[in-house]
């Protein structure tokens, strides 16, 4: 929920950490020997096995609320207050060092363990689409989302600069949060590109707001991504439950672009890596409120991971060995690079 209250794009900044935090983040997780969560709490996506959760580290908290205290992460020392009051008596308090070295450590470990995913062939990848995506804007853009995939994708490969950026719906888990934010964002900001980033599962939740944004000319952008599943539980069935899809297969996937057609709304579908580029201009291009819907592969998942009530060490990253075609390493503050680039 904090992503933008310090430079995505900063050579310190580590992104999320977690349940499909960065492999960089994570690593350093467990390798610290001081942890400061800043009005945030330990929740069951940041602290898989709470037991074995920094380990190595001195854990601190300050929150405004004591009830986050202990609750799965027994911390060291807790400071109840105010954020910015408790930083302001704290900061006085704070000599600087001149200490590289894990600077260097956690430099070190980005470079080893980008983000990366398979781009074979005409297949289109969502998490190029959301690098691109963030190119293409400048990282300038706000971006809400629903729950699911895209989601976390979105959170990976978007990397924010400045607060309040990156609206999600967070630990309420909300599908159907993402398009109604979106709209009240670009009402608030009518001066800033405001792109909803969802799923074909969460966007139905609330796509009678298709008329709301016709009828008021909300220009919001919708980049749907479209797997014919429920993105997420599909992963977890596969993963741990020998891929016994439960009611997680949309086999009646209404005709997205027909039905913004209904509404006047500009759409378009693209379903081949080539059609990238065309898509995206035609999402930031359009003067008006549009929708862009992008086919993906279903076994396409989130990755790295670290299970439910698992270990940090336990982390399961991409495997570029188990799929054959070129592969992409992103780091948010370094360019793309392909495998075998130096």
């Amino acid at each position: 929920m904090g992503l933008g209250a310090f430079p995505g794009t900063h050579n310190l900044s580590l992104g999320m950490m977690g349940m499909h935090g960065t492999a960089y983040a994570n690593k350093a997780v467990i390798d610290c020997d001081l942890i400061l969560a800043l009005g945030a709490r330990f929740d069951d996506r940041v602290a898989g096995d709470a037991s074995d959760f920094a380990h190595k580290a001195l854990r601190a908290q300050i929150d405004i609320d004591a009830s986050e205290f202990d609750k799965r992460v027994n911390v060291d020392i807790h400071i109840q207050g105010n954020l910015r009051e408790a930083l302001k008596k704290l900061l006085p308090l704070i000599k600087p060092v001149k200490q590289r070295a894990w600077v260097d450590t956690v430099h070190a470990l980005k470079e080893k363990n980008p983000l990366k995913f398979n781009q074979d062939g005409e297949l289109i990848k969502p998490q190029y689409v959301i690098h691109r995506l963030w190119q293409k804007t400048g990282g300038k853009a706000i971006i809400s989302t629903d729950v699911g995939q895209h989601q976390m994708w979105a959170a990976q490969y978007y990397p924010f600069d400045k607060p309040r950026k990156w609206l999600t719906s967070g630990g309420l888990g909300t599908m159907g949060f993402g398009f109604p934010a979106a709209i009240g964002a670009k009402q608030g900001l009518p001066g800033e590109e405001v792109v909803c980033i969802t799923g074909d599962g969460s966007f139905q939740m609330c796509i009678q707001e298709l008329d709301t944004i016709r009828m008021y000319n909300v220009k919001v952008k919708i980049l749907l991504f479209n797997n014919g599943f429920l993105g997420m539980v599909r992963q977890w069935q596969e993963l741990f439950y020998e891929n016994r899809f439960a009611h997680s297969t949309m086999n009646y996937n209404p005709d997205f672009v027909k039905i913004c057609s209904g509404f006047d709304i500009p759409a378009m579908r693209i379903e081949k890596a080539a059609d990238i580029e065309k898509g995206l201009d035609f999402l930031l291009q359009t003067d008006d409120c549009c929708l862009l819907e992008v086919a993906i592969p279903e076994q396409e998942k989130v990755y790295p991971m670290i299970a439910s009530g698992h270990k940090y060490e336990q982390m399961v990253d991409f495997d570029s060995g188990s799929e054959s075609g070129e592969v992409y390493s992103i780091i948010p503050n370094l360019p793309a690079k392909k495998r075998g680039d130096s």
